[in-house]
């Protein structure tokens, strides 16, 4: 047997399990016995194939012929199920069908999960709020209740299926009688038929409407967060349970402050001379409060400080987040003459050199680039 079961697919190393489950059907309809008249080379070689899908198909199985060949996969098979997927696979690609598979049951199923994107202001995503959002799509008709049968009627079972829902057909093959189940032609699967099809909804037991969904949001959420609406989806036909509605929520920016997890930050402008000096300064919060913040002497422009509490709600859990406000030193712009002077004059004292003042500059500028 060759021992490249990649070339032996024909597929990449890195095929995934489909690309493998689809080369596998592809062969097997190729070489299978009962498409070759019994041609020995062709039964060797669909065992062949299925050998190497049975390896590459298991994660376990695959890794251990990579690193050590086929000896290394059939060390890591045993206590390996013998009527794995692979056998049903060859099933399914010549009956259409597998018997190692579940059924499909008959009667209601489940509606369809719907996916919205809901917009919220900042303010909404930190302290929670309650919106609605429109949908369009199947509900269940409230004529008949989801049952599709005209008011006074009822659906009777299906005498094709006998109200199963499965028809099943008998095939002869290389093992023997093979008994295969589909859902059945006449009822769809649902092991029922309608006579009396309801007019409002012309039988199928859900009609298209415009409705509005309540949403909670609960405080705390962030950008990116979906929340789930059980039951809020898309109705199934003829009676079932509805899917789900998952809202993808998107939070607006604010002009004031920035959110980290659930702390706040946000920037206190101070001037120079607050700055140098200290001051007392009021820090309005997100919930329209405020807070009063001491600023020390000789603060520097970044510094940061913390007010605990005051920061967004936790989503799972008591007590909220922090506010975090940085200060930011505005260096003074537009100085008339005397205020320059003064700043010039600090400096002086301080040691510190600055640019000279401009040719046109004031009476005292003009005096000393005379006198020296």
């Amino acid at each position: 047997m060759a021992t490249d079961y990649y070339e032996l697919l024909g597929v990449r190393r890195d095929a995934d399990e489909q690309e493998l489950r689809r080369a596998y059907r592809r062969l097997a309809r190729e070489l299978h016995p009962d498409a070759n008249g019994g041609d020995p080379k062709s039964e060797a070689r669909f065992k062949e194939i299925t050998v190497a899908y049975e390896t590459l198909r298991d994660p376990e199985r695959r890794r251990r012929y990579d690193m050590f060949g086929p000896d290394g996969a059939r060390a890591g098979a045993e206590g390996a199920d013998p009527f794995g997927t692979g056998l049903g696979d060859i099933f399914e690609a010549f009956f259409g069908a597998s018997p190692f598979g579940s059924p499909q049951r008959a009667g209601p199923r489940r509606g369809d999960d719907v996916e919205v994107v809901l917009e919220l202001r900042f303010e909404e995503a930190v302290f929670g709020a309650e919106r609605s959002v429109a949908l369009q799509g199947p509900v269940i008709c409230d004529v008949c209740g989801g049952r599709g049968a005209a008011p006074g009627t009822q659906p009777r079972a299906c005498p094709d299926c006998g109200g199963s829902g499965q028809v099943r057909r008998v095939r002869q093959s290389i093992l023997g009688q093979v008994v295969t189940s589909a859902p059945c032609p006449r009822c769809g699967g649902f092991g029922e038929v309608v006579d009396s099809p309801c007019s409002a909804c012309r039988g199928e037991g859900r009609r298209t409407e415009q409705r509005a969904v309540r949403v909670e949001v609960p405080p705390g959420v962030d950008d990116g967060t979906t929340l789930r609406v059980n039951g809020a989806g898309s109705a199934p036909p003829r009676g079932g349970t509805p899917g789900d509605l998952y809202v993808h929520l998107r939070v607006g920016a604010h002009e004031r402050f920035r959110r980290t997890g659930a702390d706040l930050l946000t920037d206190l402008h101070i001037s120079m001379a607050q700055a140098a000096l200290g001051a007392e300064q009021e820090i309005e919060t997100l919930d329209g409060g405020t807070e009063r913040l001491s600023v020390p002497a000789g603060t520097q422009s970044g510094k940061v400080f913390r007010l605990r509490g005051k920061g967004v709600p936790f989503v799972r859990g008591r007590g909220r987040g922090d506010l975090h406000v940085r200060v930011v030193v505005d260096t003074p712009t537009g100085l008339d003459p005397e205020q320059e002077e003064l700043l010039r004059e600090l400096a002086r004292r301080r040691g510190e050199e600055v640019a000279p003042p401009a040719s046109d500059g004031g009476f005292i500028a003009r005096l000393r680039s005379t006198f020296g």
